[in-house]
């Protein structure tokens, strides 16, 4: 009987030792497929106006990187993201910040001072959801 124990623990060993070497192989092929949100590196820097289509209200941001426009309603928080979406013109992200907000945007590429957004989530306990255009504007002030 302990034989078939020990016979069923390596089986089992093998199984994880197998998908360990699995899961290695994906995380290596991935890297060659180029970087992550590569869309998002087409758009201008500068500053941006983000205006919401149903909202008179206008945001602007000053944008080093176009990845800055996921977190349209959590700028500045160092929230964890997961990529759902990532084509040539249009990149969907879900995140979750610590402070327990969250949110799920989708970033439309029309030219690198023109982007369509899309997002949704919680922002200091109030839902928020929206459509909005980006332009850029110019270069950020200084």
């Amino acid at each position: 009987m302990s034989s078939r124990l020990i016979s069923a623990r390596g089986l089992v060993r093998a199984i994880g030792l197998s998908a360990l070497a699995g899961g290695a192989f994906l995380a290596t092929s991935g890297v060659a497929q180029g970087p992550a949100l590569a869309m998002l590196d087409r758009l201008e820097p500068g500053l941006w106006e983000v205006r919401a289509r149903d909202e008179a209200d206008t945001v602007q941001v000053c944008v080093d990187n176009g990845r800055k426009l996921i977190q349209v309603r959590h700028r500045g928080e160092a929230c964890r993201r997961f990529v759902i979406e990532d084509a040539p013109t249009m990149v969907t992200v879900q995140y979750t910040c610590p402070a327990g907000g969250y949110g799920h945007t989708r970033v439309r590429f029309e030219n690198p001072r023109l982007a369509q957004l899309e997002t949704q989530g919680i922002d200091k306990g109030l839902p928020f959801n929206f459509i909005a255009e980006a332009r850029r504007l110019g270069p950020c002030p200084r």
